[in-house]
């Protein structure tokens, strides 16, 4: 088909629209920050330097295999934990932060607690839990679940304003209930991304509670540390590393099949 020729006449400002600008914007940010490259200004050999150090890594040190296992089974017991009570959580939180289902005064303040609960990170929530309930594992549930709040009520919400309501609407228009409603005429929708999200936060939280046992808030982070800091165990270091590095990839695996599954049976009930 021929091009129209007005199309030509049109100025090029005219032909911007949101995701070009956002892209054009997004360059000159890069452009402004490359002076954060700038290195120390000492001649350095980095490659040198960084296989002397990596050097230290292998061969991995399995005689700490059984209490790293420990340690490592305790960090995925806080991730299991504070998964389960930030998807309960968030949950009942998305639903006055979607803009679909909850009036804008709620959704403003909602949002804004949100934004509140992602600006603190990780760490300083588990610093701010261990001064209150003290160095164990529970500071490490606490932190994570208000961490994990934050992301997963925006994620949701956004999995809820990005659904079709008009079933929900027909539903209601019939007489069925808020919550009928919700159950068959919402929730099949964004139960898919729902999953996707919550399995997310939990690899993500396995990384987390890996680290957040730096302040003392449980898990095999405190390992890390003490590795990290003893002369000559990097070695050590390294296993612990492996282990989190399987726990990760074994529920990256579980989660894509669990998705897959999930889509496979609705598509098959829509069918």
């Amino acid at each position: 088909m021929p091009s129209d020729p007005r199309e030509d006449l049109v100025p090029w400002y005219n032909r911007l629209n949101v995701v070009n600008l956002t892209f054009l914007v997004f360059l000159l940010a890069v452009g402004f920050s490359l002076p954060a490259l700038e290195g120390s200004g000492r001649d350095l050999n980095y490659w040198e330097n960084l296989t002397r150090f990596g050097a230290k890594f292998f061969p991995p040190d399995l005689s700490i295999l059984e209490r790293t296992l420990a340690s490592l089974w305790e960090t995925f017991q806080i991730a299991a934990c504070s998964t389960f009570f930030a998807i309960t959580l968030s949950l009942l939180i998305s639903l006055g932060a979607a803009q679909n289902l909850a009036p804008k005064w709620l959704v403003v303040i909602t949002r804004m607690l949100l934004n509140m609960i992602r600006t603190i990170p990780s760490l300083l929530w588990a610093l701010l839990a261990v001064v209150i309930v003290g160095s164990n594992s529970l500071a490490g549930v606490i932190a994570l679940t208000f961490y994990s709040i934050g992301y997963l009520g925006k994620f949701y919400s956004e999995a809820f304003e990005a659904a079709d309501v008009r079933v929900r609407s027909a539903l209601r228009d019939i007489g069925a209930s808020r919550m009928q409603a919700f159950q068959y005429g919402l929730w099949p929708n964004v139960k898919p991304l729902i999953w996707s999200h919550s399995l997310w936060m939990l690899e993500y939280n396995v990384r987390s509670a890996s680290i957040i046992g730096y302040v003392g808030a449980g898990g095999i982070g405190l390992h890390l540390k003490l590795y990290a800091d003893s002369p000559n165990s990097w070695d050590k270091f390294s296993t612990v590393l492996l282990c989190i590095l399987f726990v990760v990839t074994f529920l990256d695996f579980l989660g894509e099949r669990i998705r897959k599954r999930i889509k496979q049976r609705l598509t098959g009930k829509n069918a």
